[in-house]
């Protein structure tokens, strides 16, 4: 995916949070000059912005403190801001005013900062699938199902991106609302699901990890693949007005993911499901898996972070040793059983696939004569295929991991 953001000046608000730094990194490794503009940014805003030794500027903008409007349009002009990213919000069990404040009127002042300046900017507003509400299982969301959201976050989230979409068709600003599913990932919020399990298993361990029911399956994408999205659609001309999908097409089992993570920490760590657990972030869906086809065809972007390596990156990041002893390689849990069977079928089919390519090769030979002058017939293929290694890695198995049901 070729980038066209190189000399661009970038703002990206929220840049220090879980997702504004990967997004940051994203724009600064494209060539970008990038502003992060945070509640956690160098004490003095008013002199020249702050590298902080990375490469991307920092300063700090705390809105409860500023007028919104007028201290974001000060920082725009300020950074001669090509492009603006919204990577800021609140997420978790925040109150309903909290996260209105946070994810839509901060919003509606942005748009208002963007359209005092003297000329049009590209804004990115990260939104979430919460926005769209619940769907029934096996039904893939896309961007024309009407919004239903059901939860405080989901609403104040809707409410941000109708924000965008007005201006843009009013042409005050020139928008793209992502809508982006479960992160995970290096660096994901430590609130989410996944963050609790990560942080557990760096920190708690050898305790019992104690989680609400796990049933759900739920659609996940890496935070380095939600920060090549934001990059892509800065400057693709047909996302302009336009709402994508952001996720891994997938709906994966929650539960398998949780005790993946367990198993490729290495430690033994009981899992309990108690629909009675209180955690930090709320229930999610029962079925997720959002349709990104639109992000294919607008953005030329598709996630490309595998789930194995975004969980193992994640708990290396949350501090966990990157280790898989020897309970990671002396028993298989159930479920690698069950990957196993069905990915046979697919083995197969590819086994077949090569013993065709192998023996067309075989008969093409036969029909070159050796005697060409000046050619070399062509040597059979070797090494491992992808499909063997993949196998074969799979083979030493992941540890069983004991899950309790009070």
């Amino acid at each position: 995916m070729v980038s066209h953001a190189a000399g661009l000046s970038v703002v990206v608000l929220g840049g220090t949070g879980s997702l504004g730094r990967q997004v940051c990194r994203a724009f600064q490794g494209a060539g970008a000059r990038v502003l992060s503009v945070s509640r956690g940014g160098p004490a003095d805003s008013a002199g020249p912005p702050d590298t902080g030794g990375g490469g991307v500027a920092q300063v700090r903008l705390d809105p409860a403190r500023a007028v919104p409007g007028e201290a974001l349009a000060e920082v725009l002009a300020g950074a001669a801001a090509d492009v603006v990213v919204n990577a800021a919000g609140l997420a978790g069990d925040g109150t309903e005013e909290q996260l209105t404040a946070a994810n839509s009127r901060l919003v509606d002042a942005l748009v208002e900062a963007a359209a005092s300046l003297e000329r049009r900017l590209r804004l990115v507003q990260l939104g979430t699938v919460d926005e769209y509400g619940p769907v029934c299982r096996g039904v893939g969301i896309t961007e024309d199902l009407p919004p239903s959201p059901v939860s405080p976050y989901g609403r104040s989230k809707l409410l941000g991106a109708q924000t965008v979409l007005r201006a843009t068709r009013a042409g005050a600003v020139d928008g793209t609302v992502l809508r982006i599913a479960h992160v995970f990932g290096p660096g994901a919020p430590r609130g989410s699901l996944l963050g609790t399990v990560a942080h557990h298993l760096a920190v708690r361990r050898p305790a019992a990890l104690r989680l609400g029911a796990l049933d759900g399956r739920w659609d996940f994408v890496d935070v380095r693949d939600v920060a090549a999205a934001a990059l892509a659609a800065a400057t693709a001309p047909r996302a302009v007005g336009q709402v994508v999908n952001i996720g891994g097409g997938q709906a994966l089992g929650v539960r398998r993911l949780v005790e993946r993570m367990i198993v490729l920490s290495g430690y033994p760590v009981p899992l309990v499901e108690d629909p009675g657990t209180v955690t930090g972030f709320g229930p999610g869906p029962d079925w997720q898996r959002v349709d990104i086809s639109r992000a294919r065809l607008l953005l030329g972007w598709r996630p490309r972070q595998r789930t194995a390596r975004s969980l193992r990156d994640q708990l290396t990041a949350a501090g966990v040793p990157e280790r898989a002893g020897a309970f990671a390689r002396v028993v298989s849990p159930s479920w690698a059983a069950a990957l196993e069977r069905r990915a046979a079928p697919e083995r197969r089919a590819a086994l077949e696939r090569k013993g065709t390519r192998e023996r067309r090769g075989a008969t093409d030979r036969s029909r070159t004569p050796e005697a060409t002058p000046g050619i070399a017939p062509p040597r059979a293929a070797t090494g491992t295929p992808r499909w063997a290694a993949d196998s074969a890695g799979r083979a030493g198995g992941p540890g069983r991991v004991a899950v309790e049901r009070p």
